[in-house]
């Protein structure tokens, strides 16, 4: 295959306007994974937190993007009781397998590499839990299925285009991924341009019956951290797009007007994916800025901070710190004082039931 000529090599041949635009992104970008060694920076404690806070919140954004309708809240709690809850609804089993494949891709992400069979075990995995799609998790569309925008209710504002037939899914899979690995290993563009490419090559194929959004923003995170952007599991890449779905899905219909033409125009999208990004790396360096007040925290400080991150929602007692950690009354006070002015916990209750968690 002359991948050179292929068309999704040619649709990367941009304007100056264009350019200079997307290129300017991704100046923003790097400077961030360039410039600083983010999640190494933080102390192991709080990267547990923040990834978790993540996981949280791009599990409840991912699926309410496809019309879901638990709160961050809800998802919250069904995190904390994955392993006890009977998941009694679709929308339980949705939230329940996207949360233990962001635990697989945060965790492990190293171990795995992108291929045809991943992306299916991906989408299999993520629908695991869900009876509904046992039919067709981890296999490929056997009918044609349209991409619709849904509004927060779930109902359907409008056709955003008609994907790849079911017969030849496979086919362009396969040549998709040939065509990555091609682009990857020849340098041939800057890697997020390559990422941002594919992934909306995959998104027009939509090989799958249903999942495939979701599933596009979990390779997003895969394929994220494999490039070394480490931010992605301190902030979450899902909720900027939960809070720009009209941007969103009109960069993905722009695009789509000219795909599989011979002027096909995949900037808009691009362009969408690199400003989500960019404020993504925003936010994780205004994160890392935050975490200097951390490091100034004393040892005793930093033990009551780890106990507020070990027990969760329901919070600590004075007393407990007290007990759990042999500290005078007054020394717990202090350590509980300091705390609350950085914000890093709240009170709750009063009298004697007063109570402190993370914020």
């Amino acid at each position: 295959m002359d991948w050179a000529n292929f068309r999704l090599s040619k649709r990367l041949n941009f304007s100056g306007d264009q350019t200079a635009e997307l290129y300017g992104l991704l100046a923003d970008i790097d400077s961030v994974k360039k410039g600083w060694g983010l999640v190494g920076k933080f102390h192991p404690t709080t990267v547990d937190r923040l990834v978790q806070g993540v996981i949280v919140t791009s599990t409840g954004a991912s699926n309410r993007i496809e019309g879901n309708q638990l709160t961050d809240k809800e998802v919250e709690k069904l995190y904390r009781n994955l392993r006890i809850q009977k998941l009694s609804t679709r929308d339980e089993q949705e939230v329940a397998g996207y949360i233990e494949m962001l635990q697989l891709i945060f965790g492990s992400s190293d171990g795995f590499e992108l291929s045809e069979s991943l992306i299916l075990d991906f989408h299999a995995r993520m629908l695991r839990h869900c009876e509904k799609d046992e039919r067709h998790r981890g296999h490929y569309k056997f009918g044609s299925n349209r991409v619709e925008a849904k509004d927060v209710e779930g109902n359907v504002m409008g056709v955003i285009f008609d994907p790849t037939p079911p017969h030849l899914v496979e086919k362009e899979i396969q040549e998709l991924l040939g065509w990555y690995d091609w682009a990857k290993k020849d340098g041939f563009r800057h890697p997020l341009l390559l990422l941002g490419n594919l992934l909306f090559e995959y998104l027009a194929i939509h090989p799958f019956q249903d999942g495939n959004g979701r599933t596009s923003r979990l390779l997003t995170n895969f394929l994220l951290l494999k490039e070394g952007y480490e931010f992605a599991q301190v902030i979450s890449h899902e909720k900027l797009i939960e809070g720009n779905k009209a941007d969103y899905y009109l960069a993905l219909n722009q695009s789509q007007r000219s795909w599989k033409t011979e002027e096909e125009d995949v900037s808009p999208w691009l362009t969408f994916f690199l400003k989500t990004l960019s404020v993504q790396a925003g936010k994780a360096l205004a994160l890392l800025e935050e975490e200097d007040e951390e490091e100034l925290l004393s040892l005793n400080q930093r033990k009551v901070f780890e106990i507020a991150l070990k027990i969760g929602p329901d919070g600590f007692s004075r007393g407990q710190i007290i007990q759990d950690l042999g500290l005078a009354p007054s020394t717990a006070e202090k350590a509980i004082r300091k705390l609350l002015t950085l914000r890093k916990i709240e009170r709750f209750g009063q009298g004697r039931g007063t109570r402190y968690r993370l914020v």
